[in-house]
């Protein structure tokens, strides 16, 4: 499956920008509580359209309902149930957000969400997220390219890879007062992986900003990974020398390795990955192949030549 460009319905100009009191115009971030028509009760901050442009880097496949998408996540942080993110994220307040840039940099700092975003034009990418447990689905995200982002803060010649954190915060995410992982949550890419034009910052999907649920305000969307790749509500962001030790590598090493590549050749230990199932579908609906690299061989394949990829999974 190569990526096909997309047409959305609404499409803006591109000089479009996003400076703060536009931003929070547009998410509602200032207003937590009010929800949008057909959803539950229980949803998080008001959610409003956002200014995107199509992507030449989406997938022709056509994407999850909002429902499915928004009702059933794995977020550890509020719960084990695929349905807990949905019915408990409307603790987490997005606003306001920092994000702290260090490392191997030459322009570290924190930095408020709206400075992260502001010279950022959103973009609506369709793409295809496979969890480890063998489901998967198609989803419409907004976002924008982690690699323009990273130039910004000018890594140096040392920057062989970047980390990522998630808020500690028990209080606003209950599911951390349990020892399910070593909290807060940590994820890294190599610096090749993560200046790739596919790997993005998602703000929002459906043209919408992003539900407390699906890891608002920021989240790393890598689609040739598993789903556990992409980190959500994001804090932190650093460049290192060595490889950094991401969470479910320290919790499982046997299980989940640093790169995560779905590579359906590679079983995990408690199960095939040969055969995945889609969301949305039905429990009876037959299992389809596993693509490797979830469909994009074509495009990031190379990254990894000369990689064993089953000692290196």
């Amino acid at each position: 499956m190569k990526s096909n460009q997309i047409k959305p319905s609404e499409i803006t100009d591109e000089s479009v920008y996003l400076k703060r009191r536009e931003f929070l115009q547009l998410t509602g971030a200032a207003s937590l509580g009010a929800t949008l028509t057909g959803l539950p009760d229980r949803a998080t901050a008001e959610i409003k359209n956002l200014n995107t442009i199509a992507s030449k880097y989406s997938t022709s496949q056509t994407p999850n309902s909002w429902k499915d998408i928004t009702t059933y996540n794995n977020f550890y942080e509020f719960g084990l149930g695929k349905d807990d993110p949905e019915r408990y994220a409307s603790s987490l307040i997005t606003d306001p957000w920092k994000v702290t840039i260090s490392g191997e940099c030459d322009k570290p700092g924190d930095y408020l969400l709206e400075d992260i975003l502001a010279p950022h034009q959103l973009e609506d990418r369709i793409y295809r997220l496979r969890c480890v447990e063998a489901w998967s689905m198609v989803v419409p995200w907004v976002g924008f390219s982690l690699a323009d982002l990273l130039k910004r803060f000018k890594p140096n010649s040392k920057a062989k890879y970047v980390a990522f954190k998630t808020l500690h915060d028990p209080m606003q995410m209950p599911g951390q007062r349990r020892r399910v992982l070593r909290w807060p949550y940590r994820e890294g890419l190599t610096m090749s992986e993560a200046m790739h034009p596919l790997t993005i910052l998602a703000v929002g999907l459906y043209g919408k900003t992003l539900p407390n649920q699906n890891g608002a305000p920021l989240r790393l969307v890598v689609p040739w990974k598993y789903g556990f790749k992409s980190i959500k509500s994001i804090i932190e962001i650093s460049f290192s020398k060595k490889q950094p030790r991401t969470s479910w590598e320290m919790s499982a090493p046997r299980e989940y390795g640093f790169y995560a590549n779905v590579n359906p050749e590679v079983d995990h230990p408690r199960w095939s990955q040969a055969r995945e199932r889609a969301i949305g579908k039905g429990l009876f609906t037959a299992k389809q192949p596993t693509l490797m690299f979830n469909g994009y061989s074509d495009e990031v394949a190379s990254l990894y030549s000369g990689l064993d990829l089953r000692r290196n999974y």
